[in-house]
């Protein structure tokens, strides 16, 4: 993909917490690789998930700068998210199953389609998710799980990614855009990485003129996107 985006403070800082991000999943397949030799052992499953991950990761870096540029014309068009969700599902699949999460899609209902871009819904979804993931098995003995799930509320349809977890909370969310490009782990409740792939669903929502929001949904916490509904045809 090429690109002509004028650099910019936001930009920068975003390009910072990708490539630091970027050295855990190049220092895994490393060490990896390193006692595969030693031991004779094969996990290819496992580095090839990791390699995916890190190559999703920047292709979803790269999109978000291409849709934030000033000559590029972001064209909405009406967006199953039911869809989407499983889409990022399929995407998260490989990621979730090397950390041992099991991923789970609830749709609560019936709804009709929303206005979206639909590759930047699905590449902010799978950012998120892939932040979640990593963040799940730090301290926790249970078995762990990731719902991507949609729900109506007062301002529309809202996609999300939930967990049983106490670190989402709106001021964790304020405070990590804050230390953006300042911290190493700017969401060091949740993470112990840079939490890249939020930052990179955060600049993706911006472009579609949308907000990353913490959201609860049945009893778990997480990131919620309000999207709006598309009332342009609507069968009687």
């Amino acid at each position: 993909m090429q690109l002509q985006v004028k650099t910019d403070t936001r930009s920068e800082q975003l390009l910072l917490t990708v490539a630091e991000q970027l050295k855990l999943p190049l220092l895994h397949i490393a060490r990896s690789a390193e006692l595969a030799q030693l031991h004779g052992t094969n996990d290819l499953a496992t580095i090839r998930a990791t390699a995916d991950n890190a190559l999703q990761l920047l292709d979803n870096f790269l999109l978000g700068l291409q849709l934030n540029a000033t000559e590029y014309q972001l064209q909405l068009e009406p967006v199953s998210v039911s869809s989407v969700l499983y889409d990022a599902s399929q995407q998260l699949s490989n990621i979730a199953k090397s950390y041992g999460v099991e991923l789970d899609i609830n749709i609560a209902g019936r709804y009709g389609t929303v206005m979206a871009h639909r590759e930047g819904l699905q590449a902010a979804l799978v950012s998120l998710g892939s932040s979640l993931i990593e963040s799940l098995p730090a301290g926790q003995n249970q078995q762990l799980k990731l719902q991507l799930a949609t729900h109506r509320c007062r301002y529309g349809i809202v996609a999300g990614l939930y967990t049983k977890t106490e670190a989402l909370h709106a001021d964790m969310l304020v405070r990590g855009r804050q230390l953006q490009g300042q911290a190493r782990q700017p969401f060091a409740g949740l993470t112990h990485a840079t939490g890249a792939g939020i930052f990179i669903a955060d600049a993706i929502l911006q472009a579609m003129q949308l907000q990353l929001k913490i959201s609860r949904h049945h009893g778990l916490h997480g990131f919620g996107i309000v999207l709006p509904p598309n009332n342009q045809l609507q069968l009687v």
